[in-house]
């Protein structure tokens, strides 16, 4: 199945979609956190706090971070939940470059480490990790189904994938709100701030094109996730995703 959020891309290209947003990464990778935290107004840290405590139950030891980006979910991931090891991946070399470091910085270098994958075809063993976390980079995958489903097969049985998205606010007044801030404030900030004049016009209309809510929940549940469930986080701007294996 095809899914609108597939087709779109971050250039007038001829690249796989996989290609454009590792370029568009590499190339935000130096102001990305700035920019992130200051467009989100650092709400992002509580959303991601909300969705770990969702793994604590399970107490995984060994966690695969997708779409790691610079690493904060993985910071995260390790001061709320306390792994053995988290392996954070990314086809980014840039992002996970600014990642590293900030891992360095928190002493953690030997509890978290990264490696350059696709997660579209991971080079990782069938049944190898506890959990599986995500935040904000399902709707940059290129196949959303393989995607999911190369999740589920290196998910140990029980295995929980834990998945942060931003999503659009369906209800009066935060649904006009949210429509000026994605469509003005987002890329004009990132304009301002980047070097990729049109990283963040991409991701607004990411967001928008992006599954939610039932749809995704149904989406895991087809390729092979059992007791799919969602939550939705400041009047809708964010939605967390539960399943297992």
């Amino acid at each position: 199945m095809s899914y609108k959020a597939e087709k779109v891309v971050p250039y007038s290209s001829t690249e796989n979609k996989g290609a454009q947003v590792e370029r568009m990464f590499d190339s935000i990778a130096e102001n990305y956190d700035t920019l992130n935290h200051t467009m989100s107004m650092g709400i992002d840290i509580g959303w991601r706090k909300k969705g770990l405590s969702m793994l604590k139950k399970n107490n995984p030891q060994h966690i695969l971070d997708i779409a790691t980006g610079t690493g904060d979910l993985a910071i995260q991931a390790y001061d709320i939940l306390s792994p053995q090891h988290i392996l954070g991946i990314d086809i980014s070399e840039g992002m996970m470059n600014v990642g590293r470091q900030k891992v360095a910085k928190a002493g953690l270098s030997d509890k978290i480490s990264f490696e350059k994958q696709d997660c579209m075809a991971l080079s990782i063993e069938d049944n190898s990790f506890d959990a599986a976390i995500v935040a904000f980079g399902v709707r940059n995958f290129e196949d959303l189904d393989k995607g999911l489903k190369e999740i589920l097969r290196v998910l140990k049985p029980g295995g929980q994938l834990m998945i942060l998205e931003l999503s659009t606010p369906q209800h009066f007044p935060m649904k006009q709100a949210y429509w000026l801030y994605s469509r003005l404030f987002i890329p004009t900030v990132g304009r301002l701030i980047s070097k990729d004049k049109t990283a963040y016009s991409y991701l607004p209309k990411s967001i928008e094109a992006f599954i939610q809510g039932k749809d995704m929940t149904e989406t895991l549940l087809k390729n092979g996730f059992r007791k799919a469930i969602y939550k939705t986080y400041t009047l809708g701007v964010c939605s967390m995703y539960l399943a297992e294996k």
